[in-house]
């Protein structure tokens, strides 16, 4: 069944928009689609709210109606005391959202990788959602199974000489232990002309995280756009993501309007969960 843009926002109930208005409270959550049919999560990727505090991050996802988060280290502090990192886990139990990751969290020495583990193990998190040097692979391997925490590398595309495509990091970690992965940036992976629904095909055994969004163009010059508004076939990555039966969190990583994401990422958020109503 094709259906149209404006369909999918109007199945997505998305007065997501009318949470943004003034006078709406701060914690209202709007209509959401039944997520209870899928094998995966809607999250958030907190570098959305990079220009935000804590508290307006947890306040704006509730708000989303989004019971998921990976933070990046504006929203805990890599340095963080033990204290600052309770405190914060508590914040978010309280708040109904899963601190499930961290991330992007860059490694470029045993030290980092080390610092890394010990802050996902002391925050509860999951998955660390990461970009080790090549050379600190089997290192980071070795704190993967120790820890039993996931490692999920993250492409970035045009300019990234590490790990530009999900295919450059699966080459080096197929034959790793099973806690080494990849979260797939599907915008990412559309500006080096990729298509993201083959990436996800492709390298399906180690995707442990995705973050989704649409940009402008495929390539370098593309940049993130409310999704549904640029071009990335979402209905078709969606199918693909449910044929797959992923289990993971789709995380929503709006970069555009720093200042102000809140409603162009509701705008997106709407757009994907109209998709998913009609799936």
């Amino acid at each position: 069944m094709k259906t149209s843009r404006r369909e999918f926002l109007t199945l997505s109930g998305a007065g997501l928009l009318a949470t943004s208005l003034p006078g709406v409270s701060a914690m209202a959550s709007p209509p959401v689609s039944n997520m209870s049919k899928f094998s995966f999560d809607l999250g958030i990727a907190s570098y959305t709210f990079r220009k935000f505090s804590l508290e307006d991050t947890l306040s704006m996802t509730k708000r989303l109606g989004i019971s998921r988060i990976a933070f990046k280290s504006f929203h805990l502090p890599l340095d963080a005391s033990d204290e600052l990192i309770a405190s914060t886990v508590a914040k978010c139990e309280e708040a109904g959202i899963k601190l499930y990751g961290g991330g992007v969290i860059y490694m470029k020495n045993k030290e980092e990788v080390d610092n890394a583990f010990e802050y996902a193990r002391k925050a509860k998190m999951k998955i660390i959602i990461g970009v080790p040097e090549h050379d600190l692979l089997s290192y980071t391997e070795k704190k993967v199974k120790e820890y039993g925490i996931k490692l999920a590398i993250h492409n970035h595309g045009p300019g990234d000489e590490r790990y530009p495509s999900a295919e450059s990091a699966y080459k080096l970690i197929k034959d790793m232990d099973p806690g080494m992965g990849l979260c797939i940036d599907i915008g990412h992976t559309k500006r080096i002309n990729r298509d993201p629904e083959q990436d996800l095909v492709d390298y399906f055994d180690r995707v442990f995280d995705m973050h989704i969004k649409d940009v402008t163009a495929a390539s370098k010059e593309g940049s993130t756009c409310e999704i549904g508004r640029g071009v990335i076939d979402i209905p078709s990555f969606l199918r693909a993501v449910i044929k797959k039966k992923y289990s993971g969190t789709l995380a929503f990583e709006y970069e555009k309007d720093a200042s102000d994401p809140f409603p162009g990422l509701c705008e997106s958020v709407g757009y994907v969960r109209g998709v998913l109503a009609t799936l």
